[in-house]
């Protein structure tokens, strides 16, 4: 007689032993001489006249294990020190001093008012960087709860799917205990990844450590660091208003140890939340790196260090000058990734590095170059302008936004002609003059908070992160490092026309 799983799959045999007497009632004794084995769900049908029994199951049986479906869930590639981020980008050990000391002052301040540090800094502007430097400095510390980095360009983690389980994943890797009851809570209800976030974190977080706690363990003893990386990166605005949402309401209690500590561009669900009258305005430190910190002294140290370290290897100490480093820093605007990209090109093998040096230092775009020393940063800046640019013109019908965007920011020449006269404009007056609805400049650059930033002094300006390598990916576009438009009397018989787009070619 042969028993079957409902997959059809045997689950066990009988035999008759040698000897006996067919006809007789078989021994109810099983497997006795085996050893070091489990048996679950195991089902003993007593059918003796039967030639073939179905046992159906039901869909999860009692052998099933919560903790391995939980690492069905979990992002292997977004954990800090996972194989997919072997090369991801830290801190050296004497720059960004100042903003690390920081936030680790923060992470382990246990008693101070806020318990969610919030920094948001332009594209390129090192946040990854500090988010792996201070992954590294906590789990030398043994404060590391768990890690999360985003990547728009991975699939195992640029969804909001795997946040819970991943989270949670690390947590039990802590504690014994806390894998112990994470275990049981999913083997409880086993579809919960299926559920919404808040559910998510109340089963798999919240409740295994109230419930330690219950029974008396201290929850200060356990790590509590949590750091999130590129909410920005995490497909769809929603799930990201979803994710900063849950943390509020889920983790951010009194009675749970959790210091958390996240990062993004500047983007519409974080900047929101973040504004006055947002959801975390009043509970989250908010840390703006690019405007905050000014890292020209670090990026000098950055390169002044590998640049000695590559004379070493091509034994010339005069390969390259202090001149050298002062306009690569010029050049990044401030944004940590423009210095590193650059250095990579200068310093790959079997290349010289002093003529790099020079492609680098004198690289305008053109067509028909040859080198691409920075097309990781074209590829970035090019992405950003192309959401933005999906977002904007889904609400916008009719509208080119890069058309747009290089009338808000074109520097036109010629203007020095005897019958032009040079014309500066604020940025709300040029929408006026354009024909475009009140705050309309906020409308275009608003999924562009990674690369510019409105600022009003004598009058409204954008300011742009990165000017160098925003102006390349405007194809040529020459911008200033503030708002100031330069305009034709072209742009005084703008407003009484029907088509924007054909108003904007006769200034372009």
């Amino acid at each position: 007689m042969q028993s079957h799983s409902e997959q059809g799959a045997p689950i066990a045999t009988l035999r008759s032993p040698p000897g006996r007497v067919e006809g007789t009632p078989p021994a109810r004794t099983l497997f006795s001489r085996a050893h070091d084995f489990g048996i679950g769900s195991f089902h003993y049908v007593d059918a003796q006249h039967a030639a073939h029994v179905t046992v159906h199951s039901p869909p999860y049986a009692a052998s099933f294990d919560g903790w391995d479906l939980l690492l069905k869930h979990t992002a292997r590639n977004a954990l800090h020190n996972s194989r997919a981020r072997s090369d991801a980008p830290k801190c050296d050990e004497d720059t960004r001093v100042e903003v690390a000391n920081a936030i680790m002052t923060f992470i382990e301040n246990h008693e101070g008012p806020q318990r969610l540090l919030c920094m948001t800094g332009a594209a390129g502007s090192g946040k990854s960087a500090l988010q792996q430097t201070i992954a590294e400095i906590c789990l030398g510390k043994n404060s590391l709860a768990s890690s999360f980095f985003f990547s728009a360009g991975d699939p195992d983690r640029n969804t909001i799917n795997p946040v819970v389980p991943t989270i949670a994943y690390q947590l039990g890797r802590s504690s014994a205990a806390v894998k112990r009851l994470i275990k049981t809570a999913v083997e409880e209800d086993p579809l919960i990844f299926d559920q919404h976030l808040y559910a998510q974190m109340t089963t798999l977080i919240v409740k295994p450590l109230e419930h330690l706690r219950d029974t008396g363990l201290d929850l200060s003893t356990l790590p509590y660091a949590i750091l999130i990386d590129g909410i920005d990166d995490c497909m769809g605005e929603d799930p990201q208003v979803d994710l900063l949402a849950a943390i509020k309401d889920c983790l951010l209690v009194d009675h749970l140890p959790f210091r958390v500590f996240i990062s993004s561009r500047p983007e519409w669900a974080i900047r929101s939340a973040l504004e006055p009258g947002g959801d975390l305005h009043a509970i989250a430190h908010h840390i703006r790196l690019s405007d905050d910190y000014d890292a020209s002294a670090d990026m000098r140290r950055y390169l002044r260090r590998r640049f000695q370290t590559l004379s070493l290897r091509i034994r010339d100490p005069n390969w390259f000058h202090e001149s050298d480093i002062e306009t690569l820093v010029r050049a990044a605007s401030g944004q940590f990734i423009y210095v590193a990209t650059a250095f990579k090109f200068i310093s790959e093998r079997l290349a010289s590095p002093a003529d790099r040096l020079k492609i680098v230092s004198n690289w305008t775009p053109d067509e028909n170059q040859t080198a691409r020393p920075f097309v990781v940063l074209d590829q970035l800046y090019i992405n950003i302008l192309r959401s933005a640019k999906n977002a904007y013109e889904q609400t916008h019908h009719g509208r080119d936004f890069l058309l747009l965007l290089r009338t808000y920011n074109i520097v036109v020449d010629g203007l020095s002609a005897k019958s032009f006269q040079d014309v500066r404009f604020s940025a709300d007056i040029l929408s006026v003059l354009l024909g475009l609805e009140a705050r309309a400049e906020e409308n275009l650059v608003s999924d562009l908070h990674s690369l510019v930033a409105l600022e009003r002094d004598s009058r409204l300006q954008i300011c742009l992160y990165h000017v160098f390598a925003y102006g390349r990916t405007l194809q040529g576009v020459v911008c200033g490092t503030s708002f100031s438009v330069h305009l034709t009397l072209t742009l005084y018989q703008m407003n009484g026309q029907s088509s924007h787009s054909q108003s904007f070619v006769n200034v372009v």
